[in-house]
């Protein structure tokens, strides 16, 4: 009898798998594994990684994900792999050429990535960023969003939502309900948005019209007093049932952020037990400890049938045939990749600052 999946994507801590590592992904069968920059040092290297990962848990539907957003988000960078915008980048187009110019720069921008994820056996990307940028956005934030207009977003992460699911690579939005509100950064504590329901209707509005056209969704640490003045989203039965699966009406794979942000309280296994009660389909652990991993493990549990049923969505989409398309030039011709580059590099992605923080206490 198959071993039950895991409802959560762990990490790893290095170039390849410890003994450690091998032995706890054998034992409790996660749903996959997150890569981050320090799992990667050459393409050969992180194919080998995601075959070390695919044979010790064992299962032909593994998901090898990663934060291969552009812009300063990339775990994948040169000369070993293109260049990419920023999202926000890729919006100013919109603004300078026209929405058709820029859906055209957006396909062309997630096909491009996914032929690189293909090739090394990656098959879900967390991006495409759909929330709203507002003056108030969090630094952190605000290059990766598109633009200040719902109609934008929308335009845009639907080119690329198509683009990922054509190229057998599955793309997952984030943040739900909206982080684009938030002044601070959920790696480092938990943003509080006061606004209405009403007030936000507009930075729902990307949801809205993406919801029933993406097969995954990644929760957003925030906290929303006007709808749970206790619980952050991620951890809010209230904010899951009510506004993302309700008034948003996702009804797909739905996945926490990584729930070592210090947004979230409390121990791993407390956060693990809370986010999943709340009613995530599966919680994302970054740190790749070993405690931590068995910790997340030890608590978690086997994914349920409406997981079950959701996770296929995501299968079908990662077995599919794999379209490869010549758009390179026009991504080109736009990009101008390290001179629109640069300017997005001068940062450090929080996810592997807060690791490095972590490992150095």
């Amino acid at each position: 009898m198959p071993k039950p999946v895991l409802s959560a994507m762990l990490s790893c801590s290095g170039l390849e798998l410890t003994d450690a590592e091998k032995r706890i992904f054998a034992e409790f069968n996660p749903l996959g594994v997150t890569l981050f920059g320090r799992n990667i040092a050459a393409p050969y290297q992180i194919k080998k990684l995601v075959a070390q990962i695919k044979e010790n848990i064992g299962r032909n539907d593994v998901l090898i994900a990663i934060d291969q957003e552009g812009g300063r988000v990339r775990r994948l960078h040169e000369p070993d792999f293109r260049g990419y915008m920023a999202q926000k980048q890729i919006g100013e187009i919109a603004e300078s050429h026209g929405l058709k110019t820029a859906k055209k720069i957006a396909a062309a921008h997630a096909s491009l990535i996914a032929e690189d994820l293909y090739a090394l056996g990656i098959n879900w990307n967390y991006a495409p960023v759909i929330d709203l940028c507002h003056p108030q956005t969090s630094r952190v934030l605000a290059s990766r969003c598109f633009s200040a207009a719902p109609e934008t977003n929308i335009a845009l992460a639907q080119a690329m939502l198509d683009a990922y699911k054509n190229s057998a690579v599955c793309p997952c939005i984030k943040h739900l309900p909206a982080l684009g509100p938030a002044e601070t950064d959920p790696h480092l504590e938990l943003p509080v948005i006061r606004q209405s329901l009403k007030e936000l209707e507009k930075d729902f509005a990307a949801a809205v019209a993406l919801a029933g056209k993406t097969p995954a969704a990644m929760t957003a640490h925030i906290l929303l007093p006007q709808i749970d003045n206790r619980q952050p989203a991620t951890q809010s039965p209230k904010i899951i049932s009510e506004i993302i699966r309700g008034l948003i009406g996702f009804n797909g794979f739905l996945i926490s952020d990584a729930i070592d942000m210090r947004a979230l309280h409390g121990s791993l296994a407390l956060k693990t037990q809370l986010s999943l009660d709340a009613g995530c389909d599966a919680v994302c652990y970054c740190g790749g400890t070993e405690q931590g991993l068995v910790e997340v493990c030890k608590n978690c549990r086997p994914l349920n049938d409406a997981s079950r049923s959701r996770f296929e969505k995501l299968h079908n989409i990662i077995t599919g045939q794999h379209k490869t398309v010549d758009i390179a030039q026009i991504y080109k011709d736009y990009s101008q990749f390290s001179a629109n580059l640069k300017n997005y590099d001068k940062e450090y992605d929080a996810t592997e600052v807060l690791h490095l923080m972590t490992s150095n206490q």
